[in-house]
């Protein structure tokens, strides 16, 4: 058995290093997603993957994590979220038959399938909402023996309060996430990056 734990980081830095520890205990690539805004286009700039996925190559080559979940990073354009980089089934069950599919919803897509693997209604919107911000999210299909170390992981690398994260959301008029919403540009990412510099961590 498995337990699927998702986190949303506010820091592309922080949730590398969460990706990589998990697999240092032994949760296995494949069952390790990560969803992650590329406004900048600061991620995989010029790289082959890259290039592969915009141009609508497989999900085993854009998504599939060959070599480690990081090496097998690709680039989708999703609506609502805006540019993004992606690897793992999370990303898979998103976007459907792949990334060179028509995707239209797919960020619809993405509360859909974090609530499929259990996340609430209300975390769901807001990861998605975090990820339209600027941030990134992982998850993880953990065996149930590895899932208090992973947990342990994930809390440490820099992980947001969801309650926390939705409270300071509403305070701006938020209510849940909106795919037909524009995307957020640089200068809107750089200052919610700037405002939650200090980061929200799960205690």
């Amino acid at each position: 058995m498995s337990k699927t734990i998702t986190h949303l980081y506010d820091r592309y830095e922080d949730a590398k290093a969460a990706v990589s520890e998990l697999e240092r205990i032994g949760v296995s690539h494949s069952d390790i997603s990560i969803v992650a805004n590329n406004a900048h286009g600061e991620h995989l700039a010029g790289s082959e993957a890259a290039e592969d996925a915009g141009k609508g190559a497989g999900t085993g080559a854009a998504i599939g994590g060959l070599g480690g979940l990081l090496a097998g990073l690709g680039v989708l354009a999703i609506p609502g979220l805006g540019p993004v980089v992606a690897a793992g089934w999370l990303a898979s069950t998103a976007v459907g038959a792949g990334v060179g599919a028509a995707i239209g919803g797919a960020a619809g897509g993405l509360v859909g399938a974090l609530q499929k693997e259990g996340v609430s209604e209300h975390d769901a919107h807001v990861y998605s909402e975090g990820v339209r911000r600027g941030g990134t999210l992982v998850s993880a299909k953990v065996p149930d023996n590895l899932v208090p170390e992973a947990e342990a992981v994930l809390n440490r690398s820099g992980a947001v309060n969801p309650v926390e994260r939705g409270n300071a959301y509403r305070e701006t008029g938020w209510s849940r996430f909106d795919e037909t919403a524009p995307a957020y540009d640089r200068e809107q990412v750089e200052a919610e990056r700037q405002r939650y510099a200090r980061g929200e961590r799960i205690l």
